[in-house]
């Protein structure tokens, strides 16, 4: 075996990170597909733009919960058929999230009526589900670095990670758009969803079955003993039996400064998950009617950005993963002080094209915060309950966008119901939390 580093890693292959991180594609599909097109799914169905909050609710809330049992009990499960240790829950995860996948775009099509109570209900209930999936199968992929990943080769897998998430990403935004310029449908009944949506949907589930099955297959975990030698614990103590409150209790500094990071950064992209499709169509479309032909074409170009987006994270990961440890503090704080900027220009700009700059800078926002934090906290846990902590380290992602919709019903009126002021607001957020990376050590 190669060079060993901190806690006894065995250095990895290059080309074993980039395998052991592939699987992510598909799980971003996935949360790429709802976050883009939530809005214009819940618009479409009838819902009121000023309660567009309470359905953004769901999704963080399922999440601040599922990932830290799925950590806890990950800790403590060993099933060699089904992979090892994290990879029976990402094969868990992701087949109920492609049922949901298969549900929730059709949340207007089984006859409920434009604005009923059964319709939105349906949507909420495929969108709560869809999301507690998603993050089963998402959070395997964190696991997996801190468990096998020397320090040293972090940055590099954290990076790749990224990589593979946001062309995951950009699959998936640009499908919508893909689907209706080959001739499907970009229109539909009122209150149902046109198929280059639906369709977009069916696709990404395919994929995220066909990548978390390859990585179930490929991802060959350390097996009890080997784990408890690398990370240089007891095997009896690896994954010991210690309440969630008492780990919170003994989580390391790190964890809690990147908290107050991440809360400003998740809050601005809830904002933008929320309030994107309507800023769009409101600014350059200059309509607000989301049954409209015009409305659905600004959710089309909502995706495309997404896709500009993704690109500009994969692009900027590359850079990312050539970053030494001690650039890493730089990196953040820039990171997020351009997506900020990003952020509040699409207030200014009343352009089609001239967004693709602005979501340029949201792309390079986005990495930074994806990737930097879990490149400081994975190299700060000890291995023994490493899934469980960052499961946890999930609720400073999930709450944030809880908080951030809740404070909506508030916010929205205040600005006078304008979406584009919405991520005036989330530019401020964002910097923000690059104001607060200066206590990130």
């Amino acid at each position: 075996m190669a060079e060993v580093h901190k806690k006894n890693l065995p250095e990895l292959a290059k080309k074993t990170i980039m395998l052991m991180t592939f699987g992510n594609l598909g799980v971003s599909m996935a949360f790429s597909l709802q976050s883009s097109s939530m809005g214009r799914i819940f618009q479409t169905i009838g819902a009121d733009p000023t309660k567009l909050g309470f359905f953004f609710i769901l999704p963080p809330l399922v999440g601040m919960f599922i990932q830290p049992l799925v950590g806890y009990f990950s800790d403590k499960t060993w099933i060699p058929k089904l992979g090892g240790r994290r990879m029976p829950y990402l094969l868990i995860g992701a087949l109920v999230s492609v049922l949901m996948m298969m549900l929730l775009p059709n949340s207007g099509s089984f006859g409920f009526g434009f604005g009923s109570t059964a319709a939105l209900a349906f949507g909420a209930f495929a969108i709560l589900f869809m999301d507690l999936s998603s993050n089963m199968a998402m959070q395997p992929f964190k696991m997996i670095i801190g468990d096998m990943v020397p320090d040293d080769q972090k940055n590099y897998a954290w990076s790749y990670q990224t990589i593979w998430g946001n062309i995951g990403s950009i699959l998936a935004t640009l499908l919508p758009f893909i689907l209706t310029t080959i001739g499907v449908s970009n229109v539909a009944a009122k209150g149902s969803l046109p198929n280059s949506v639906i369709w977009a949907f069916y696709i990404g589930a395919f994929i995220l079955v066909v990548s978390a099955l390859f990585s179930v297959t490929s991802v060959k975990e350390y097996n009890p003993e080997d784990y408890a030698k690398y990370h240089q614990v007891e095997e009896k103590k690896t994954g010991q039996k210690m309440g969630l409150l008492t780990l919170i209790k003994h989580a390391p500094k790190v964890f809690w400064t990147l908290a107050v990071v991440q809360f400003f950064a998740w809050a601005a992209f809830q904002y933008l998950w929320t309030y994107g499709s309507g800023a769009i169509a409101q600014n350059v479309w200059h309509t607000t009617n989301p049954s409209s032909a015009a409305y659905q074409a600004a959710g089309n170009w909502f995706g495309i950005l997404s896709a500009v987006q993704a690109v500009a994270s994969v692009a900027w990961g590359f850079a990312l993963s050539k970053t030494a440890i001690n650039q890493r503090s730089i990196a953040y704080a820039g990171g997020l002080i351009i997506g900020g900027i990003g952020f509040m220009s699409v207030f200014f700009i009343h352009s089609q094209f001239a967004l693709i700059a602005a979501f340029i800078m949201i792309g390079i926002g986005w990495v930074s915060m994806n990737a930097i934090p879990f490149m400081y906290l994975t190299s700060e846990l000890d291995g023994e309950n490493d899934g469980t902590y960052l499961g946890l380290f999930n609720s400073t992602i999930c709450l944030p966008q809880i908080v951030a919709s809740v404070a909506s019903f508030a916010v929205f009126p205040l600005v006078g119901q304008s979406m584009p002021a919405m991520l005036l607001i989330a530019g401020a957020l964002m910097v923000l939390g690059a104001i607060a990376t200066r206590w990130v050590k």
